[in-house]
């Protein structure tokens, strides 16, 4: 059977992609060898979060006497039901998905999908004993947790954030090897939760990609939570009882009754026909334009699998290209917007240059800073919470970058977003009339510093 357009990978970047295509008129097929929704829906984004809200209301009720609450000092978590919770969200978000596809008008296959090359213009794909013919294909094969080779690992029942997301039983301690972004919303939701946290991490700061400054305000807030963080560490070796680490040539020991490995992830380019069509890749993923084709005029490539940036949201707007440039429509992919969050408690959220990269690049800068305490509304709902925006203009005063900390980082960020996209001065910001109380208007405030 022959198609407009054929899909593998059905997570954020393929199915929201598959939606557009068919919109557009384009008879699409969508391949998914295991769960339509991806890591993201299934084990990553959405479960996770699901999870820290449970973690952030417990945490809530054990502070509430802060806010005149009396009842609920002596708080108590059922785990399993926190985790039910979390089935039921991602069965309820995964149906919805294929109704979206269904009406649409996407034909989904859920079996793998091999690339099978091609003839007289025509793409083959082969799913068990069928061939399936194409004139455009859309690879979104995701990525996958990246083991790193540590003596012992394969030796104990280590968890991947695939296996945390369905803990049956809390360990008394956890060490998690990697702090970045999926390590400190585990570590935020674990330590919530009384288990006893350590974080291992071989760079200078936790959140390699994020703003320095307000990264180690973070992890200064779970310091204080009773997170110990090792930086500039490195794990040497594991068991089923304790991580041997390595910092400055001298070796120690931590106690770990699990041990939580999230070191990264790699994308998924093996053993999908790429070398049938000759596609050329990057040491990280598929090389792509800024239309996101290859360097074959009728593949397209997007999300996790190009080895760029390893966000849901990021894939699903690079869909869109991709769906553009075939169909047509002017369009092309600006990763200068990008935003990046960070869901723990407090929130860290950022877009656009951070001052490592101005520095790095020798760019002149301003940065204008404010605690969210200047904010009435993030008083009244922090009580003793730290938070702070920072604004990043050029000599021009035009915003280029927004780095925040505090709750609700993840909404306020947009804003700031739109802000760098649009091109605006901190004096544009003087003209837009802010709703009163909100964190947001902080920026507000920023803007006449």
């Amino acid at each position: 059977m022959k198609y407009d357009i054929i899909i593998i990978g059905g997570g954020p970047a393929g199915y929201n992609a598959a939606e557009k295509a068919a919109v557009n008129g384009l008879k699409t097929l969508l391949f998914e060898k295991k769960a339509i929704g991806g890591v993201c829906l299934n084990e990553g984004c959405i479960p996770t979060k699901t999870m820290l809200y449970s973690a952030k209301l417990y945490d809530s009720a054990k502070t509430a006497s802060k806010y005149g609450i009396k009842a609920t000092e002596n708080a108590q978590f059922d785990l399993e039901k926190i985790i039910s919770r979390k089935n039921k969200t991602v069965k309820k978000l995964t149906s919805g998905v294929k109704m979206k596809l269904k009406e649409s008008g996407v034909e989904v296959i859920e079996k793998k999908a091999l690339i099978q090359g091609e003839s007289d213009g025509t793409i083959k794909i082969k799913c068990e004993d069928d061939i399936f013919e194409t004139t455009f294909l859309l690879i979104c094969t995701g990525s996958e947790t990246f083991i790193p080779p540590i003596k012992g690992l394969s030796e104990i029942d280590y968890w991947t954030s695939r296996e945390a997301l369905d803990v049956k039983e809390l360990p008394s301690s956890l060490a998690i090897i990697g702090g970045g972004v999926i390590g400190m919303e585990f570590a935020s939701f674990f330590n919530s939760l009384g288990v006893k946290v350590t974080v291992v991490e071989m760079l200078p700061e936790i959140l390699g990609t994020m703003d320095k400054e307000l990264s180690a305000m973070l992890r200064s807030e779970y310091a204080k939570k009773g997170i110990d963080f090792h930086l500039n560490t490195k794990v040497v070796e594991v068991s089923d009882k304790d991580v041997t680490i390595e910092k400055d040539g001298k070796t120690s020991k931590i106690e770990a009754e699990k041990v939580l490995v999230s070191t990264g992830r790699k994308a998924n380019i093996q053993n999908i026909g790429l070398e049938s069509l000759n596609i050329e890749l990057l040491k990280n993923g598929i090389k792509v334009n800024e239309f996101m084709q290859t360097n074959h005029k009728n593949v397209y490539a997007v999300g996790d699998v190009t080895g760029s940036y390893l966000l849901a949201h990021t894939a699903m707007r690079e869909g869109e290209v991709a769906i553009n440039h075939i169909v047509g429509n002017e369009d092309r992919m600006n990763y200068d917007t990008n935003p990046a969050v960070v869901y723990t408690n407090p929130e860290l959220a950022g877009v656009g240059k951070t001052e490592e990269e101005l520095k790095e690049s020798g760019t002149k800068y301003n940065v204008h800073k404010l605690p969210l305490a200047y904010s009435g509304r993030f008083i009244a709902e922090n009580e003793g919470g730290n938070g702070v925006f920072k604004v990043i203009t050029d000599e021009n005063e035009q915003i280029i970058g927004c780095h925040m900390l505090g709750n609700p980082s993840s909404e306020m960020i947009v804003s700031a977003g739109i802000a760098i996209e649009k091109k605006m001065t901190l004096q544009d910001l003087q003209k837009i009339i802010f709703p009163h109380p909100t964190v947001i208007e902080v920026i507000h405030d920023i803007s006449y510093m």
